[in-house]
C-alpha cells in the first residue's frame, strides 16, 4: 500500500509538529511523515491563537497541563533563541476586581507555587497600578514569566526541522480511511495511499473523527467554541502596558475576555466563548450543517445548556455586541471605550467534551491498537507543544517497541 514509514503524524498543527521532533530527536532514523490537509501548517488553532506563552500558574498541581507547561516554557524559549524567532516576556497581572473574586486570586497563586512558576507577586491596588496605571482591582497576581511569541513562525520552524532531519510533511493531504491490521496501519489519503507501524493523531479540531477512523472506542467529541478578539487602536495602546487577565470561572476551562500584547507591540482584547456553528468557522456566518447537526446530536452538550445557559447568553450577547464586549473590558481597564476598539481576528477552539456534559480541562490522550489520539489539547497546549511532544515520543517508542 504505498509507500511506508514507522510513524505518521496526522495533523500539522504546533502538536503534530512537536511530537515529530519529540520522535527524530529519540530516534533519528525513524521514517516518519506528516499528513496535514491544508496548504500550510498551523493553519487552524495554531494560527489563530493570542500567541500568549503561559506560565502554568492556573493548572492542577500534578495534572499533565501543569507538567507539561512548566517545562514546555523553558523548552519554547530555548528553540525561539536557536531560530531567531522572537519571544517577548511581557508579565501578565491576574485581577481580582473585587473582594468576591481575591480568594479565588489566592487559590491560583498557590496552585502557581505547586506547579514550580518562579516570580510570582502578589499586589495590592497600589502595585497593580505601578504595573499597569489603567488597570482597575482590589488586588492582583503578576506574573514575570508570562510573553508573547508568533505560534504560526514556531509551527514553520518546526516544520522546516523536520524536513531538515529527513522527515516528511505531506500538505494539501486529507486523510479519507485508516485500516489497522496485524503489523501496520493503511492510511488512505487524497494524494495517495501509504502504511505506517504507528499513527499518531494530532488533528486538532477534527481529532475525535480520526480517532473514531482508527477503530478508537471514545467517547469524547470536540465540541467548537469561536473566541472572538478585539483590537486597541494604535492611539490607545498606551492604557495596556503588557498583559490584563481577569480571575478566571473555574466552572470553565476558558480565561475570560483579557488584553494581551503581541509579538508585534499590537494590544489585543478577547476572546468570548461561543459556540461555533463550523469546526473551521472563523466567522459569524460560517455554518457547516454536518458540523452543526453533530454537535447539536451531543447529549452533553444540552447538559452544559441546562445548567449554564445565562452564562452562554451572556457570552452570545457579548459576540453581537460590541457595547457589550467593551463593557467586560471596562472591568479591568475602565478607561477603555466603545471607540478604542475595532473587531479583529477569531479562533474556533477544540474543546472536547463527554456524553456526560464535562468540559475536559486536561489534555486527553487516548490509545487505540497501534494508534495515540490527543483528543484535548487546548490552551496551554501551544505554549506546551515541546514538552507534549517530548512526553507523546515516549510513549510511541514504548508502544512500538
Amino acid at each position: 500500500m504505498g509507500d511506508h514509514y514507522d510513524v505518521a503524524i496526522i495533523g500539522a498543527g504546533i502538536v503534530g509538529l512537536a511530537t515529530t521532533l519529540g520522535l527524530l530527536e529519540a530516534q533519528p532514523e525513524l521514517r516518519l511523515i506528516v499528513l496535514e490537509k491544508e496548504a500550510r501548517v498551523g493553519r487552524h488553532q495554531t494560527g489563530h491563537n493570542s500567541g500568549v506563552v503561559h506560565s502554568g500558574v492556573y493548572y492542577k498541581p500534578g495534572s499533565l497541563k501543569a507538567r507539561l507547561c512548566v517545562d514546555g516554557v523553558r523548552k519554547l524559549r530555548t528553540f525561539c533563541e536557536a531560530e531567531g524567532l522572537a519571544y517577548e516576556p511581557f508579565g501578565k497581572i491576574l485581577v481580582a476586581v473585587d473582594q468576591s473574586e481575591v480568594a479565588a486570586l489566592e487559590g491560583i497563586h498557590r496552585r502557581g507555587i505547586a506547579n514550580g512558576v518562579e516570580g510570582l507577586r502578589e499586589l495590592d491596588s497600589y502595585g497593580i497600578r505601578e504595573i499597569e496605571p489603567n488597570a482597575a482591582g482590589v488586588a492582583g497576581l503578576y506574573v514575570p514569566g508570562t510573553a508573547s511569541v508568533d505560534f504560526q513562525q514556531v509551527a514553520e520552524a518546526m516544520a522546516l526541522r523536520i524536513e531538515e532531519r529527513g522527515g516528511v510533511v505531506r500538505l494539501s493531504t486529507e486523510v479519507l480511511s485508516i485500516f489497522t491490521g496485524t503489523n501496520e496501519i493503511g492510511i488512505r489519503t487524497s494524494t495517495g495511499d501509504i502504511s505506517v507501524g504507528y499513527l499518531v493523531n494530532c488533528a486538532g479540531l477534527q481529532c475525535d473523527r480520526v480517532a473514531r477512523m482508527a477503530g478508537a472506542d471514545s467517547q469524547i467529541q470536540i465540541v467548537p467554541f469561536r473566541g472572538e478578539y478585539y483590537k486597541i487602536k494604535d492611539e490607545r495602546a498606551h492604557l495596556v502596558n503588557g498583559m490584563i487577565y481577569p480571575v478566571p470561572d473555574p466552572r470553565f476551562p476558558f480565561l475570560g475576555v483579557h488584553f494581551t500584547k503581541t509579538v508585534a507591540g499590537r494590544i489585543e482584547a478577547g476572546p468570548n466563548a461561543v459556540l461555533a456553528l463550523s469546526r473551521e468557522g472563523y466567522r459569524w456566518g460560517s455554518i457547516d450543517r454536518g458540523d452543526l447537526w453533530e454537535t447539536l446530536r451531543n447529549p452533553g452538550l444540552w447538559v452544559v445548556a441546562r445548567k449554564y445557559w445565562k452564562t452562554g447568553i451572556g457570552e452570545m450577547v457579548r459576540s453581537a455586541s460590541k457595547r457589550a464586549f467593551v463593557a467586560a473590558l471596562q472591568r479591568l481597564v475602565p478607561a477603555i471605550d466603545v471607540d478604542d476598539v475595532v473587531r479583529a481576528g477569531a479562533g474556533v477552539r477544540a474543546q472536547a467534551m463527554d456524553r456526560q456534559g464535562n468540559l475536559l480541562d486536561d489534555f486527553a490522550i487516548e490509545e487505540s491498537p497501534r494508534s495515540l489520539h490527543v483528543l484535548n489539547a487546548p490552551s496551554p497546549a501551544a505554549t506546551a507543544s515541546l514538552a507534549i511532544g517530548e512526553y507523546l515520543a515516549r510513549v510511541v517508542l514504548e508502544r512500538s517497541e
